[in-house]
């Protein structure tokens, strides 16, 4: 807090502390216990630049809402599987979401794993699905076969988080075709702020040709540094640019992030007093306070 003179009556008052976004800090309450489970809302975590932190996010986020007694399942939608790695679960010689696009006959249930982490499964995806786009272009519906998937066991969940790949490919399209809503992770940078603008008017075309439920849950920044001007410029950017949709919640960069990664281990269990997990834990309640997750 912050002493300033009142010029009314000369008293002093305290000011809010300003987060990183330049609003008051604050901390969102712990959500309450649900009562039951399901149906799942689904969440595509989005950015056709890569490296902007998308599957960090859908990994700790996982886990920080499973911490939270939500049942959540990470889909792998990318065809490098660094979320399947990331979360150390198989990717050969299982299915995968890329079975279950071409196939009706398997049921999600036989893909889905377990993780180490209680309440948090997740569907694998391994470089066949870099095959998909082209065995889904000659489909009757291609952009919603995702969708139909996903309907098989959104009962089973609160949440599904898709981490998508960096294009806005068909696969992107069938992501944000399946969700309710959307979450952009955008790194403190330059470069990857211009992108910005195209990934929302892709979102509103969705809405307005395959997917009226749709809406931008929030643009998450990541990688923030706080001793950079760059940093703290371009997250000021942001907040003029879209306001009250930049979630409160800041990612910082940090390397432990790719220690957890190393360990195949969200980082809310490798180092669970970090304040990189305390930020993820704050980014769940957020979600929760906002209405994006139950």
């Amino acid at each position: 807090m912050e002493q300033t003179q009142d010029p009314a009556d000369g008293t002093a008052s305290l000011d809010p502390e300003l987060g990183p976004t330049g609003r008051p800090l604050r901390d969102f309450p712990e959500p309450a216990p649900l009562r039951s489970h399901g149906p799942a809302r689904v969440i595509a975590l989005c950015n056709q630049k890569g490296g902007v932190g998308k599957t960090t996010t859908t990994i700790n986020l996982g886990a920080a809402l499973a911490d939270a007694g939500r049942r959540v399942l990470a889909v792998d939608f990318d065809p490098q599987g660094a979320l399947s790695a990331g979360l150390g679960v198989q990717t050969h010689d299982v299915p995968t979401i890329y079975d279950l696009l071409l196939s009706r006959q398997l049921e999600p249930s036989d893909a889905i794993q377990r993780t180490g982490v209680a309440g948090l499964d997740v569907i694998p995806a391994n470089i066949d699905l870099s095959a998909a786009e082209v065995h889904l272009v000659s489909e009757v519906a291609r952009e919603q076969i995702l969708a139909g998937v996903l309907r098989r066991v959104a009962g089973d969940y609160d949440v599904i988080l898709i981490d998508c790949q960096p294009s806005l490919g068909l696969l992107t399209v069938n992501a944000l075709t399946a969700s309710h809503g959307v979450i952009i992770p955008l790194e403190c940078e330059y470069f990857a702020l211009r992108g910005v603008a195209l990934l929302i008017e892709t979102i509103d075309k969705v809405r307005d040709r395959l997917n009226p439920a749709i809406s931008l849950d929030g643009i998450l920044a990541t990688m923030y540094d706080a001793r950079t001007l760059h940093s703290r410029e371009v997250l000021e950017r942001v907040v003029e640019a879209f306001g009250d949709r930049v979630l409160e919640t800041v990612i910082t960069r940090t390397v432990k992030f790719p220690d957890a990664t190393v360990a195949a281990t969200p980082i809310t269990e490798f180092a669970p007093e970090h304040a990189a997990s305390r930020a993820y834990r704050q980014l769940a309640r957020e979600l929760v306070f906002r209405g994006a997750v139950a």
